[in-house]
């Protein structure tokens, strides 16, 4: 009886620590499709900052990446070419442009990733042009590499992983390619999709979001298929529609992108171990039908970020 005691203690303790770390929890996210935003949110969806982004008129684009800097900035893009670094004051302190820059003026270019590196320059992803190239804080080229794999066409999600190799997201032909820092293509995997996102887990496994093939998937490195969730997920009655975004978290949940699902499924999903849901965020009506790419901010990014807005107020 004592044992018994002592183990319901121990599973609510273990359910209050949860709940707690839930409710401490922001989200950033940036949405377009005639949302056109981005914004900081609780766990439960409470808005505490937004900012009125670049609308759909000819040049701007699809929001299809979003990083939260270590200063409490965010990087972001509202149209196809253009970078921009924002502080939580709504000041722009930071921009690149491709259109222009490091030889590409007069020729065709897209954005779709990019991600601000601990040494303070910037990789960014050029479809049509197709490369990878690294800046320095006043834009000068630092480094690059062409892309291969449907480096012309267009790439969607880029990420660095931890040995420092880049995985890449093309949609056409639906194949993620993880290249070297030198550009040399060391594994690929076609999944035949119109693919969003891919990410190296703390396993070595890859996880992919397969765009318009409504799934995820985890591979291991030999190309087998660990485990799949391909349209209902299971237990559920959410349906996976343009899955996009993926993170891992450090207690090794799996956090998904469902965008394009309409009002019916949450824009973001929570998976445990045993790909339970165990969080979602559902808010249409600030996000709508075009909430892409996100981020989940750890404990310490989200109490900077709560610093920072708690110092804003009068």
């Amino acid at each position: 009886m004592k044992r018994a005691s002592q183990f319901l203690v121990m599973l609510l303790t273990c359910l209050l620590v949860t709940a707690v770390a839930s409710a401490e929890r922001l989200v950033l996210v940036s949405a377009s499709y005639q949302k056109d935003l981005l914004a900081i949110c609780s766990a439960d969806g409470k808005v505490l900052w937004t900012y009125k982004t670049a609308g759909p008129k000819k040049g701007h684009a699809g929001h299809h990446d979003v990083q939260l800097l270590s200063d409490g900035n965010i990087l972001f893009h509202d149209s196809w070419t253009g970078l921009k670094e924002i502080t939580l004051d709504k000041k722009i302190v930071w921009a690149y442009d491709s259109a222009t820059m490091n030889g590409n003026a007069g020729k065709r270019v897209d954005v779709h990733a990019f991600s601000r590196l601990p040494n303070g320059n910037t990789v960014i992803v050029e479809s049509g042009v197709g490369r990878i190239i690294e800046v320095d804080p006043q834009g000068k080229l630092v480094h690059q590499f062409p892309l291969k794999k449907g480096g012309t066409q267009s790439t969607r999600l880029m990420r660095i992983t931890p040995r420092g190799t880049y995985l890449v997201c093309s949609e056409q032909p639906g194949v993620v390619t993880e290249y070297n820092r030198d550009g040399k293509m060391i594994w690929d995997y076609l999944i035949k999709t119109r693919v969003y996102g891919a990410i190296r887990l703390k396993n070595g496994n890859t996880l992919i979001a397969s765009g318009s093939g409504n799934s995820i998937r985890e591979v291991n490195s030999e190309k087998e298929t660990v485990w799949e969730i391909q349209g209902k997920v299971p237990g559920t009655e959410i349906e996976l529609k343009w899955t996009t975004c993926l993170q891992e978290l450090e207690n090794g949940h799996i956090v998904i992108g469902n965008c394009h699902a309409g009002p019916e499924n949450p824009q973001i999903i929570e998976l445990d171990a045993d790909r339970n849901v165990v969080w979602q965020f559902d808010e249409f009506d600030l996000v709508g039908n075009g909430l892409a790419c996100w981020q989940i901010l750890d404990d310490s990014q989200s109490s900077l970020i709560r610093k920072q807005l708690k110092a804003q107020k009068p």
